[in-house]
């Protein structure tokens, strides 16, 4: 087995949910002022309705077209300019949703002792230095051989492509001694199956109808926590 792959939030992190309006009104902080004037209540409240509507659009693409997206392409979508320097408020909203699930340490240092590699690969908006940071905060960059973040590609999961990226990422060369973990049967499973990859799913993540895909692939094995994937990975080895 060359390389174990895992994506990122709901597989890396605990699963949440997401009070999607208050994200969008986090976002409208970063909305640009007209000279340096303070935006109104009502203001503020338009910008996040339009940030809103267009994360939906920007989303639906990735789901449907696997074309990729940065956060500046919410606010070209809703029409809005934006300082880079106010998106603090929106990171500051997600931060206390990025920690990294405790197990996930002990299971990739067991990972690189058999010789196997350990990726990421996520699809994101968020610029890759965020999610650096987030693994170098919680102590597990270092365990990282590669990782890929779809903001900085042309693609996102499940296209074929975006697994292909990840496996050049960690020096893999072949999909069939690849594996990939990850919560969403549609993203994840069904993605890295038609890449010619091994799927695991992680069932614990409350998936919205609206972020399905078409299809549900079947996991070649489940694990219901990533503790589970060392028995997994030893039987496949």
């Amino acid at each position: 087995m060359e390389a174990v792959i895992f994506d990122w939030g709901g597989t890396l992190t605990p699963w949440h949910d997401i009070d999607f309006a208050a994200e969008a009104r986090a976002l409208a902080a970063a909305v640009a002022r007209v000279d340096g004037a303070e935006h109104t209540e009502e203001q503020t409240a338009a910008h996040a309705e339009r940030l809103g509507a267009a994360g939906n659009t920007v989303w639906g693409r990735s789901r449907d077209e696997q074309v990729s997206a940065m956060i500046a392409d919410l606010f070209t979508e809703a029409g809005l300019d934006h300082d880079e320097e106010h998106l603090h408020h929106y990171r500051g909203f997600w931060e206390p949703h990025t920690f990294t699930d405790p197990q996930v340490e002990p299971l990739w240092r067991w990972l690189r002792e058999q010789g196997i590699a350990v990726g990421v690969l996520s699809n994101t908006i968020w610029p890759r230095e965020w999610h650096r940071d987030f693994f170098e905060r919680d102590g597990v960059l270092h365990l990282i051989d590669g990782d890929v973040y779809s903001s900085e590609i042309a693609w996102t999961k499940p296209s074929p492509h975006a697994f292909r990226a990840a496996m050049d990422a960690v020096g893999a060369g072949d999909p069939a001694r690849c594996v990939y973990v990850g919560d969403r049967l549609y993203d994840d499973v069904w993605g890295a199956q038609q890449a010619g990859l091994r799927a695991v799913h992680i069932p614990h993540s409350a998936i919205p109808d609206v972020q399905r895909g078409h299809t549900e692939g079947t996991p070649d094995a489940v694990a219901h926590e990533l503790a589970d994937l060392r028995d997994i990975v030893a039987r496949w080895m």
